[in-house]
């Protein structure tokens, strides 16, 4: 296999009373002090941030679109497999554990640099996806949007035995609800053997906005092949919505990635393009930017 290469990025660390982590950021060369924005990426089980930077390609579409992407590292001494402790009481709360590491990550890269706060958005994959929607119910005053890709809802388990049971089958408890949902974007293969696709719908439930919703339902193909069927529901206002791309054929893998990294499926649609097309299409707590 060719070895990993990946564009020149600032290698920190943020520390706060829960903890330390490392991460890395991307800075786009057209960056000039002016206000950008700011894309958080969580790394699956068993991945480097370097390596998921390479399989997702988005540290080429902040370069091209010209916003800063940051990847935190969750490393060995914090979980054997490298995965986010989704799974813990204590790392699923505002204020407490993994999550306010995360959030100050967050607030510590917009006050080193130009970001606008209201088009700040979070990511993952796997274990990174189900930290994702923990950060998305902790943090609506934070992020914009939230993107979820072969992850779990919010709060679907509450140990390590009932993480592997969500896994596998689900939530069994009812996961946390929304008190502000974001906009959320959910993609998952129906071929998942890791995480079950039930968990990509109990992840849309979760970020269902509230009352009458329009829903559309469409089909299609990527270039590759790839069949996928895209569900959109907003409100009537189109001030808040979701979308949910069930891929047809896949596994527990980020569609549409490099084959030089790990988990990627290179014959899916392009989930970073997608998702990236999703969040600077909404700003926080001023609906959907139409382009």
């Amino acid at each position: 296999m060719a070895p990993l290469r990946a564009p020149p990025a600032l290698e920190r660390r943020f520390g706060n009373l829960a903890g330390s982590r490392a991460y890395r950021l991307y800075v786009p060369s057209v960056y000039d002090g002016r206000p950008v924005p700011l894309v958080v990426m969580l790394h699956g089980s068993s991945q480097t941030p370097r390596d998921f930077a390479i399989g997702t390609r988005m540290d080429a579409m902040a370069e091209e679109q010209g916003f800063l992407v940051a990847y935190p590292d969750q490393p060995r001494s914090a979980n054997i497999a490298r995965s986010w402790n989704w799974y813990r009481p204590g790392d699923q709360r505002r204020d407490r554990g993994e999550p306010s590491i995360l959030a100050g990550m967050t607030r510590r890269i917009m006050q080193d640099f130009a970001v606008d706060p209201a088009r700040i958005y979070v990511s993952g994959l796997s274990s990174g996806g189900a930290a994702a929607a923990i950060m998305a119910l902790a943090y609506p005053d934070l992020y914009a949007a939230v993107g979820i890709h072969s992850g779990l809802a919010g709060g679907s388990a509450k140990g390590v035995s009932s993480a592997f049971s969500a896994m596998r089958r689900g939530a069994l408890i009812r996961p946390m609800r929304a008190t502000r949902p974001l906009p959320t974007i959910v993609f998952h293969g129906d071929r998942d053997r890791t995480v079950s696709p039930v968990n990509g719908d109990q992840a849309i439930a979760q970020a269902r906005p509230a009352g009458d919703l329009r829903t559309s339902v469409s089909t299609g193909h990527a270039p590759s092949g790839m069949a996928y069927t895209k569900t959109v529901m907003s409100t009537p206002a189109g001030n808040q919505e979701t979308e949910q791309w069930l891929l047809h054929g896949a596994g527990h893998a980020w569609a549409g990635g490099s084959q030089v990294g790990s988990y990627t499926d290179p014959k899916g649609p392009d989930a970073s393009r997608e998702m990236l097309r999703f969040f600077m299409s909404h700003t926080r707590d001023d609906g959907p930017r139409r382009h």
